[in-house]
């Protein structure tokens, strides 16, 4: 593909995620959460001015990046792909730091707010992720997160999902039971299932006329809209359900 045509694309794919979240909800992000949804579980953990913020598996960093902006907290971004953290560098401001790091293990020091948005479906083991979190965090330290809650995927799953090796939805049981090792008590939850599902169809809607403009044969953009079809799927037939919190550790 040419420079010209991939420059093209990348900006008809900036336009088509922009359309499917609405209005002022697209920062970047990658996942499904709007960025008023961003910005409430930021809030709702206690985030704000001069407040410690660790945003782990940031990417480039877009809902981190609204985060800092609008709160004026003290942020930390971590991310194990050195291309997106530098992309965060260029467009961050000045409250904002990012290191390259794979998680576990976490950043030395103490934070007052854990931030782990839309990616915790990457790690197989989540006890050892949440006791990092917690070692993290002083007492009474928030650790804001979404999660996947669903039974672990089949083997056929497996082979109809893209990039299945970071998968990895957890029993809300065992997430419980994740935290409760880790020293967390929940202080707030939330179901976003219903409200994922839509960003999610959207998302299929308007990638699907960017792969009709392009055509379909960028494999890039295939495994995409078959990874969204497939969550578009699991979330609508509830076969995985998709939650927020913020916890506490306790002393």
């Amino acid at each position: 593909m040419s420079s010209g045509l991939a420059a093209r694309r990348q900006r008809a794919l900036q336009r088509a995620r922009r359309a499917a979240y609405g209005s002022g909800e697209y920062v970047g992000q990658e996942g499904f959460m709007r960025a008023s949804e961003i910005l409430d579980l930021a809030s709702r953990a206690g985030v704000s001015p001069a407040v410690a913020v660790l945003d782990l598996c940031c990417g480039v960093a877009g809902p981190g990046r609204l985060i800092a902006r609008t709160s004026g907290c003290d942020y930390l971004g971590v991310d194990a792909d050195p291309r997106a953290i530098e992309v965060a560098r260029q467009r961050a401001g000045g409250n904002c730091r990012f290191e390259v790091s794979r998680v576990p293990p976490l950043p030395s020091g103490q934070f007052d707010v854990v931030l782990l948005l839309e990616t915790m479906l990457a790690f197989p083991d989540k006890v050892a992720l949440m006791r990092a979190v917690s070692s993290a965090l002083p007492p009474g330290g928030r650790f804001a997160f979404t999660i996947e809650a669903g039974h672990p995927l089949t083997t056929a799953e497996r082979a109809l999902m893209p990039a299945a090796d970071t998968v990895w939805p957890t029993p809300l049981a065992d997430l419980c039971s994740c935290l409760q090792q880790a020293g967390m008590r929940v202080l707030w939850q939330q179901d976003c299932t219903e409200a994922h599902h839509i960003v999610v169809e959207a998302l299929v809607l308007h990638l699907g006329a960017v792969e009709r403009e392009f055509g379909a044969g960028d494999p890039t953009l295939r495994e995409l809209l078959t990874a969204h079809r497939i969550w578009s799927h699991w979330l609508r037939e509830r076969r995985v359900r998709k939650l927020a919190f913020v916890t506490e550790r306790r002393a």
